[in-house]
């Protein structure tokens, strides 16, 4: 699965939901024109003589006017509306649902089982960890949702935690995951606002209904009743074709996000075993929620019945899906029962092909059981005072301050005078008792990502006071090292668009000139990252963009050139950014590879909304212990 070519049909995807939109908005203006002057006309004195056509060719041309803009007023501040709602990312759909949260911390085993297939993936694609949501169904389902990867969240049903093993656990989730990395969650969330638009003119005419009923019976009253159930009809007839809008964006979709799956997990058998368990259930997939026709198409599996079926069913009949994953399928189903396997499945791992930078882009938006195996063991590589810190609110605050304590004494000291400044003694203490030297920069990293959902838990002012307290840190010894630059980004990415504290970015064009000053200050500083030569690494990297304009020999004082490139880089479209993260992976892989300079390659892809693994695979003999 090409991360960046899915990318790429993502935002083709969003310009052909627009044109559709478009054209229901069109058909639902010309026929409200029409009721509209019917029911005019025949509130005339000659109304009752008058035919449709006459009451048609009567209407003025200011009035012809004069509805059209009110009808696309209405469906536009209607999907405003619902933009903003839904703007909030997957908090706001898991709400709409009344999902809560997993706490990071629980004991529970299915729900501990399930938040570690979660962190594991998360991990080994390079992906913040999203909070899981738990919705109370028996039904076997399953949903992503945010407006990115770092305002993303997984939900799951209780049904699917009581139901599946480990194996099809992941292959849920691996499905799901692929949403979030292909765009298609972004999508989701787009849809249900302009959708709830083109529903808002059925929903204008049944409150006009339900107030007449109440109304006195009149001949003042026939109009507004022949208006109010013309909108019903209007609006219904647009929801109609709404759901097959809906419909037609989804299925091809979900073939996609299961093939995906497959890529992720390397075992066909668990997304294949999850889907006969659904058809195996007595519930299926069907859920009861408020709002679950409005979310339908952003599940795993088909959430609502329709009577035509083939017709408005958002994801493609079980038996298609499962023999897509495995074509050999007898056609049995698999009775529910608790899932209670740990173990992994039969894998296979897929052999990757080129030059090491290449390698290394194709495991961009991508995952394996190679990057899982990684990642497992990387967490256990961790002590468990520090996993278990990760989980708790209170504990993954302290946490995050400890991963910025500085080495040197003096610095630390300085460091937690300014921390007694503005948290409690309990709080430093806390900081102090989880601070160990002995970690490297990717464990740093791993904690960070871990510690993100709870952290997410964080009163707003929680989250000021954390952030200015790292600022802090930071600057306590005034330079901020390569470490603290990549630990404080990952961290503001990952928190801020939860927190509301930085917009998502505008993609919009960047001129060639200055996407070539951009790429070069990012290679200049991948080539001044622990390289005897950083002139040749960064040739190195140039050759394979290419790029014109020379080294900049210059330190990049507190990363502020970075930071303003890396801002510009982001708005590269999906198909421009490869040949950047080949280039940056040819200047770090010149003479070998350090913890460090995986640490600062996957922080610089993530800024650019490129998430990589940080365990991503090279060749041997390229790693510098």
């Amino acid at each position: 699965m090409d991360f960046f070519a899915a990318q790429d049909r993502a935002r083709r995807k969003t310009w052909q939901l627009a044109l559709l939109f478009g054209a229901a908005v069109i058909a639902l203006v010309v026929a409200t024109n029409v009721l509209i002057a019917v029911v005019a006309g025949f509130t005339t004195t000659q109304g009752v003589a008058m035919g449709v056509e006459d009451a048609i060719a009567a209407t003025r041309a200011e009035m012809w006017f004069g509805i059209s803009l009110l009808v696309i007023l209405v469906i536009g501040a209607a999907s405003l509306y619902k933009y903003f709602v839904v703007r909030a990312g997957g908090r706001a759909i898991a709400e709409m649902l009344n999902a809560r949260q997993i706490e990071p911390d629980t004991t529970n085993f299915g729900e501990r089982r399930l938040l570690n297939v979660v962190e594991e993936m998360a991990i080994a694609s390079g992906m913040p960890v999203p909070p899981v949501y738990l919705v109370e169904e028996d039904a076997i389902n399953a949903f992503a949702a945010g407006l990115g990867t770092d305002d993303a969240i997984v939900g799951v049903t209780r049904g699917t935690i009581t139901n599946l093993d480990r194996e099809e656990l992941q292959g849920v989730i691996g499905h799901e995951f692929s949403h979030i990395l292909n765009g298609d969650s972004r999508i989701n969330l787009r849809l249900i606002a302009l959708l709830h638009g083109i529903l808002f003119l059925g929903l204008l005419g049944e409150m006009l209904l339900r107030g007449m009923r109440r109304a006195r019976r009149s001949r003042g009253t026939a109009p507004v009743l022949a208006l109010g159930l013309g909108l019903f009809v209007i609006g219904y007839a647009g929801t109609f074709f709404g759901n097959l809008i809906k419909a037609a964006v989804s299925r091809q979709r979900e073939f996609l996000a299961d093939a995906a799956s497959v890529q992720f997990t390397r075992n066909p058998g668990g997304i294949a075993d999850a889907l006969k368990k659904i058809g195996g259930s007595s519930v299926g997939s069907t859920l009861t929620a408020t709002h679950t026709k409005e979310l339908s198409h952003l599940f795993f599996g088909q959430a609502v019945h329709f009577t035509i079926n083939r017709l408005f069913a958002t994801h493609p009949p079980l038996p298609d899906r499962i023999r897509a994953v495995e074509p050999n399928w007898d056609g049995q189903f698999i009775p529910t029962a608790a899932g209670v396997s740990e173990l992994g499945g039969h894998e296979t791992i897929a052999a990757l092909s080129g030059s090491p930078e290449q390698i290394v882009v194709e495991q961009v938006g991508s995952t394996d059981t190679d990057h899982v195996g990684a990642a497992r063991t990387r967490l256990e590589a961790i002590s468990t005072s520090l996993t278990a810190a990760a989980h708790d609110r209170a504990d993954a605050y302290a946490l995050v301050h400890a991963l910025f304590l500085s080495r040197d004494s003096d610095t630390r000291d300085r460091q937690l005078n300014l921390l007694r400044a503005s948290e409690p003694n309990v709080v430093v203490n806390r900081v102090i008792a989880l601070a160990e030297d002995a970690l490297d920069a990717l464990q740093r990293l791993t904690l960070v990502t871990l510690a993100a959902p709870a952290l997410k838990g964080m009163s707003h002012t929680q989250y000021r006071r954390l952030v200015t307290n790292i600022v802090a840190l930071v600057r306590a010894d005034r330079r901020i090292d390569l470490n603290e630059w990549v630990l404080h980004r990952i961290l503001l990415k990952e928190l801020a668009p939860h927190f509301g504290g930085r917009p998502r970015p505008r993609r919009t064009r960047i001129a060639r000139s200055a996407e070539q000053a951009a790429a070069t200050t990012v290679l200049s500083a991948m080539a001044r990252c622990g390289h005897g030569d950083p002139q040749r690494a960064f040739m190195a990297g140039a050759a394979v963009l290419p790029v014109e304009l020379g080294y900049e020999h210059d330190d990049d004082e507190n990363f502020q050139r970075l930071n303003a490139a890396l801002a510009a880089l982001r708005a590269l479209p999906p198909l421009a950014k490869p040949s950047h993260i080949k280039a940056y992976a040819a200047c770090a892989l010149t003479d070998g590879v350090t913890v460090e300079q995986r640490a600062l390659l996957a922080g610089i892809a993530a800024a650019l909304d490129c998430p990589l693994p940080p365990d991503f695979r090279i060749p041997d003999h390229i790693i510098v212990s």
